[in-house]
């Protein structure tokens, strides 16, 4: 479907949500787009045909949410934006509890949309690029119709399965990326202090097993060249941890790294790093672990003796 034939809107242009509502207005599907603050709906570089009113935004025929979490989507449906035509698409793309998901797509079909959660993958840079990765959950032919406005976004599409799921493996994917960011940001830390510079470490673990995409790309680009610009705060990795303990307990799944990891981001959050970018996480790392309330080498000292 050409993209005079199929217009979307979008609401929320943070670090996110801006590189994907200015890659649908190059490609010529974006209609419109709002955030509720003023500055992130400035920054963001849109054509003069773009209506920045949120009412906009509730008649087109796609409309993705780019915003923190299911709490802010009820609040929009709250206020009209489920109010439009029907036979619309909405896509969730924030990071979310499925059982909050799936009740929120319950609105949106009573009020006759589809509804399809979209767990992204890639960063700001992706987003920015279009080329996340999105995991989705919901029906096959609201997928369809949706899909000619995904496929400006990012370059690869996983359906999953129905309503949840998409957000379900988002967890497990947020739980694994951050419980290895974290495992790299220790055995770095002891690389170092035995005396291997920090540069020569992440070279090793590249070219052995212990490769990852932390290892890869995240060290080199954030850490080792000193910018510290990963583009998300420690406060968004603490509340998808949270999320995730939560969601595997829920599940009866044992998860003790879940739970690990889950807590060493919330001592970090105690400590007043909340709202610093999270591959300041590896600096202040010996901190954090000195703060938690069950230091693990404390626990494996107690058992000895």
């Amino acid at each position: 479907m050409s993209a005079a034939a199929l217009k979307a809107g979008i609401v929320g242009l943070g670090n996110m949500g801006r590189g994907i509502a200015e890659n649908l207005d190059r490609a010529g599907f974006l209609a419109a787009a709002w955030d509720a603050h003023p500055p992130a709906l400035s920054a963001c570089t849109l054509g003069g045909t773009v209506a920045r009113r949120r009412e906009a935004v509730a008649e087109c025929a796609v409309i993705l949410l780019a915003v923190p979490g299911s709490g802010e989507v009820s609040a929009l449906f709250d206020d009209g934006l489920l109010d439009g035509p029907a036979g619309r698409v909405f896509i969730d793309l924030t990071t979310s509890d499925p059982e909050a998901t799936r009740a929120l797509a319950a609105r949106a079909e009573a009020a006759g949309a589809a509804y399809l959660d979209a767990g992204m993958t890639g960063g700001a840079a992706g987003a920015a690029s279009g080329k996340l990765t999105l995991m989705l959950g919901g029906e096959e032919a609201a997928l369809s119709r949706a899909r000619p406005v995904l496929e400006q976004i990012a370059a690869r599409l996983f359906h999953l399965g129905p309503c949840g799921a998409g957000h379900a493996m988002k967890l497990a994917h947020n739980m694994i990326c951050h419980t290895i960011f974290l495992a790299t940001a220790e055995g770095c830390r002891a690389a170092e202090k035995a005396g291997v510079p920090l540069e020569r470490a992440v070279e090793v673990l590249n070219a052995g097993n212990a490769r990852s995409f932390v290892s890869e790309r995240r060290f080199p680009d954030h850490i080792v060249s000193g910018t510290f610009d990963g583009r998300s705060q420690v406060a968004n990795l603490a509340k998808d941890l949270a999320m995730a303990a939560e969601v595997f307990d829920r599940l009866g799944q044992p998860a003790a790294y879940a739970g690990l990891s889950a807590e060493l981001l919330d001592t970090a959050r105690r400590l007043g790093m909340a709202e610093e970018d999270f591959t300041r996480l590896y600096p202040e790392y010996d901190r954090v672990i000195g703060a938690w309330d069950r230091p693990p080498m404390q626990a494996a000292k107690s058992k000895r003796q």
